[in-house]
């Protein structure tokens, strides 16, 4: 089994000892995004819709350095620190994806790295890979 980290400086550095995403054969394990800027890492001005919209661009870049686009995500885990956020996160997803849609859970955290609002975890499935 050959792990290949995943690197791109389009989305947020690591904070931490862990790669963007790792590829193992044709599945890819993307690292939670925050609402990172990567140039700053700073995080992302304005309220849910804006850190959604960044955290799902961050993950697109990602998605794409392994060699594969959002609609090949497969699977989401979405952790919010106020559930009243979850309609507002859906509207900011369908920005971003199409049906069918990846399988998804959304959990309520009491806390998230650099005060972030959202984060988002992903596995994608390459195809022809």
């Amino acid at each position: 089994m050959t792990l290949t980290a995943i690197q791109t400086p389009q989305a947020p550095a690591a904070i931490g000892p862990y790669s963007q995403a790792v590829r193992v054969g044709n599945l890819v394990f993307l690292s939670g995004q925050l609402a990172l800027i990567p140039e700053t890492m700073l995080l992302e001005a304005g309220g849910i819709e804006q850190q959604a919209q960044r955290v799902f661009t961050n993950l697109q870049a990602v998605a794409r350095a392994a060699g594969g686009e959002l609609a090949q995500i497969v699977k989401l885990t979405i952790y919010l620190t106020d559930l009243n956020d979850f309609a507002a996160v859906n509207t900011v997803m369908q920005q971003y994806f199409i049906s069918p849609y990846p399988a998804r859970a959304t959990i309520q955290v009491a806390a998230l790295p650099k005060n972030a609002i959202i984060e988002i975890e992903g596995i994608m499935v390459l195809t022809g890979a």
